[in-house]
């Protein structure tokens, strides 16, 4: 392996790590492996951006973010 990242961890983040290193028994090179080869596996499809609600559609309203959007619910349930 030729590629050495060095990363800043919070404590949040670094007591992730070591349960997961405690649990699987990985090192840190190893941990940081699996965990870029998940991302990549949850990567959006090229042309999408942004973050989306998983399980959001689009329905007979034609408008797709109809259930997460603060302008479409103003006055809704009065």
């Amino acid at each position: 392996m030729k590629d050495i990242v060095h990363a800043r961890l919070d404590k949040q983040t670094r007591e992730i790590m070591r349960r997961l290193q405690r649990r699987h028994g990985w090192s840190d090179s190893e941990l940081v492996r699996y965990g870029i080869r998940a991302l990549g596996e949850m990567e959006l499809p090229t042309g999408e951006r942004g973050q989306r609600i998983i399980g959001l559609g689009e329905f007979a309203s034609g408008i797709d973010d109809l259930g997460s959007n603060k302008e479409h619910l103003d006055g809704f349930g009065r």
